[in-house]
């Protein structure tokens, strides 16, 4: 991500030089990998105004020109065709250098002296992609406004220290100038300066009544905002806003793409423009694509598209790629007069298969498959239309359409300091931890006795305590965090309830088929792309052994799935057909290289399961009876998406609010790496936590001493609703009858419509001081049946 400094200063106080503000910045985890000076170089070039021309008496291509620069009127000769009297012009005055660091000196042309040159966008260091063709080729021409005399530096934002930061995929927050610019306020311990959105809006027509917006595909866009400006002027932008955006590597196009490309440097959120009159029907459907559809992108490719792609489109065709780039039938041009602003927010695994699948990948795109907070999107609409009614370039029509389904809030995470301490390994004090969370706009707030966080909807990478422990420590100076040697205890001769609840373990998975196995801890470094492992992937942070055996050893693991798959690898290259495996070992985890101090030694479980009789579920299987042999409770399943496993056949799974793992199927290009032709399905979970919930209490209960009432609910839901969300509410409405509920039946099929899906629950209900009548057991089964129509829209199946 480029930061300019200017810019950046717009939003915070900064004293530092820019050396000084990397460091810093550094520090406190924005790391930064360079800072590029632009404009430095540039000197002694000052505003001038042309008051005369006349032709150069011994060249027909020359023309000799006299500029006021303010203190004097001095003469230069220039081949330029494109200026005229009382134009405003940069001018480079003998002894001044231009861009590129080339001195000017006075010189004389066929017998004419020229005191100096008049200066071209090149020549200031601008980009001229964006400016009208006669200036492209000749001089720059300010505006009439400019003042004379001046230094062009303080004119225009020539000069300025653009910071490189590298941007880990978990911050798409810091995509922006105002995410960098919360970054350097809570650093600096700066106020962060946001100035409010105002606008006008002149159009006298209001937009919901020109345009209606529709999302069909609510799991791929999670909000779509619409704005629309008419009597629009396509013109080049403002010298300084095509100074920023190129500073930040974008090219100037023209006014209305210029703004929606500076907003979504602002921000972080993309925007696009349509021609609102190739809107047929005037109505904007966000869905997913039509088998074999076909789009032409604005980069002239026509493109095939296929179900899984979403498109922005109106009543007819496809209009653009969802978050990734618009199609040429709505391209701004010239001839555009009316345009519809889009600011969406879309569902970002998609985006980035989608922009893989194509080879097509787009500053939109790149945000958006990181993930992005939708409660920004209206802001952004409005920030262009401002920009938009500052230049004069249109009339902004009275209020705007804006669909958001589902608002998502502010995340609570209990945590506490005494712990945060006792990780980082500090003393901080608990105000100074309240301090800098509030800096970084995370609000605390006291709940009986325990601090909780609120975490704005713009970090979605904070989820649990170990993340405010980052943050805190981050922010309170990674230089500042003591070394500290590990320490144990001394235990007795026999097994503790550690070592006796990985005997249970191995005793579960040993009566289901599971054959344990023993692999290296020293792995290649390869390993990592051949599971698809992100480049900045904390496991990619393994230790290096000083003196390995090879290239294949050389390296201690930071994961054992790999190992896993290196053994069911082997064992279908020797004819084995029906595999389970597991394995329960140690991965090593360094807090930093080169080492100072020992890994942390993170102890793990890995099962893997092959065969034609083998699915999904058997894993899961085995994993839930591992959790009942531990008296575990409050875990779940939760569908999310890995680099190693199939993007739609993957869970992660939960106890209490920690994630301890992931469990599916395993990706086909990495199994393709791993030469398996067969479906392999596995399992990577933290055994540490696993083993910090489980309990060896036992509390026995009477048997029952009255029968049962069973009954059997079929229901239609849309397909969607999980399974678990459903047993839950029932659960809970079945309360204190409801023995029991279990899912035997799921069914889609010629029955049932299309999107939905069957689903068959065996109830148990009974009392421990009475035998149930029907009346008792129908009250209940109707409550039930009412609180999943409620809250699913579940209907009885017929």
């Amino acid at each position: 991500m480029l930061v300019p400094m200017r810019w950046l200063k717009e939003f915070v106080k900064i004293n530092e030089e820019p050396e000084e503000l990397a460091q810093k910045l550094t520090m406190s985890g924005s790391n930064v990998e360079g800072i590029e000076y632009w404009g430095k170089d540039i000197k002694g070039i000052i505003i001038g105004e042309i008051e005369k021309i006349e032709k150069h008496p011994d060249a027909d291509k020359l023309l000799i020109v006299y500029v006021n620069t303010g203190n004097e009127t001095i003469q230069i000769v220039t081949g330029a065709t494109n200026v005229r009297e009382k134009n405003k012009v940069p001018v480079a005055l003998n002894g001044s250098i231009i861009a590129g660091g080339k001195k000017i000196r006075k010189s004389k042309f066929r017998g004419v002296d020229s005191w100096g040159m008049l200066c071209s966008a090149e020549e200031l260091g601008l980009d001229d992609h964006g400016l009208p063709p006669e200036i492209q080729e000749g001089i720059l021409i300010l505006p009439e406004d400019a003042p004379v005399g001046t230094d062009i530096k303080d004119y225009l934002p020539l000069e300025d220290a653009v910071i490189d930061f590298e941007i880990t995929p978990n911050r798409p927050d810091c995509l922006s100038i105002i995410g960098m610019a919360r970054e350097t306020a809570a650093t600096l311990k700066s106020e962060l300066t946001i100035p409010k959105i105002a606008l006008n809006e002149e159009g006298e027509e209001f937009v919901k009544d020109k345009v209606t917006i529709k999302i069909e595909a609510e799991d791929l866009c999670k909000r779509y905002t619409a704005r629309i400006i008419k009597d629009i002027k396509i013109e080049p932008s403002p010298l300084w806003m095509q100074r920023r955006l190129q500073t930040c590597g974008i090219r100037s196009i023209n006014n209305i793409v210029d703004i929606t490309n500076y907003v979504m440097l602002e921000t972080g959120q993309p925007l696009h423009a349509f021609d609102y009159d190739k809107i047929r029907g005037n109505s904007i459907i966000v869905r997913r694509a039509r088998p074999s559809e076909e789009l032409e992108t604005l980069d002239g490719n026509i493109r095939e598209l296929n179900e899984d792609m979403l498109v922005i489109a109106d009543k007819s065709r496809a209009l653009g790629l969802a978050g990734v780039m618009g199609g040429a039938d709505s391209e701004i041009t010239s001839s555009t007069r009316n345009v519809l602003i889009e600011s969406a927010n879309f569902f970002g695994p998609n985006i980035r298969r989608t922009s893989r699948q194509l080879g097509l990948r787009s500053e939109s795109s790149m945000r958006f498959e990181k993930g992005l907070d939708p409660n920004i999107c209206l802001m952004a609409a409005d920030r262009a239309c401002q920009l938009i009614e500052q230049l004069g370039a249109g009339k902004v029509l009275k209020g705007c359409v804006d669909v958001f389904p589902a608002k998502p809030a502010p995340r609570e995470i209990a945590f506490s300091p005494d712990r945060i301490n006792k990780v980082l390994g500090t003393s901080i004090p608990q105000d100074e931890m309240i301090d800098i969370l509030r800096r970084l706009e995370i609000d605390v707030r006291h709940d009986s006795g325990i601090l909780k966080a609120i975490v704005p909807t713009f970090r979605q990478d904070l989820v649990e305590e170990a993340d405010l422990v980052e943050e805190i420590g981050r922010m309170y100076g990674y230089d500042k965090l003591p070394t500290t040697l590990p320490y144990g205890n001394v235990t007795q001769g026999k097994l503790d309830d550690y070592q006796k609840y990985i005997d249970d373990i191995k005793d579960v998975l040993v009566y289901n088929g599971y054959f344990e196995t023993y692999t290296y801890s020293f792995v290649s470094p390869k390993v990592f792309d051949i599971i698809k492992t992100p480049n900045d992937s904390p496991l990619r942070k393994a230790i290096e052994l000083l003196n390995p055996l090879g290239e294949e050893r050389s390296i201690m693991r930071t994961t054992l799935l790999p190992n896993m798959l290196d053994t069911i690898s082997f064992n279908l290259n020797h004819k084995a057909e029906e595999l389970r495996f597991f394995e329960i070992s140690s991965v090593y985890l360094p807090k930093q290289l080169p080492l100072k101090e020992l890994p942390v030694e993170n102890k793990r479980i890995v099962m893997g399961l092959c065969g034609e009789s083998m699915n999904y579920y058997d894993l899961k299987k085995a994993i839930e009876t591992i959790f009942t042999k531990l008296r575990i409770k409050n875990w779940d399943f939760i569908p999310a998406s890995h680099f190693a496993f199939h993007t739609s056949r993957c869970a992660k799974i939960l106890i209490g609010d920690k994630e301890i793992g992931f469990v599916g199927e395993v990706h086909p290009d990495v199994l393709e790496n791993y030469e398996i032709n067969k479906k392999v399905y596995a399992a990577e979970l933290d055994l540490d936590t696993i083993l910090e919930n489980a309990s060896n209490k036992v509390i026995f209960k009477p048997l029952p001493k009255f029968p049962a009432s069973e009954r059997d609910l079929a229901i239609v839901v849309d397909e969607r609703v999980l399974a678990r969300d459903i047993i839950k509410e029932i659960c809970e409405s079945g309360k204190p009858l409801l023995e029991s509920v279990e899912l035997f039946d799921v069914y889609q099929g010629g029955q049932i419509a299309k999107g939905y899906k069957s689903m068959a629950f065996s109830l148990v209900f009974r009392a421990p001081d009475r035998t149930l009548t029907d009346i008792e057991v129908n009250e209940v089964f109707e409550k039930i049946e009412k609180s999943l129509k409620d809250k699913f829209n579940a209907s009885l199946r017929e």
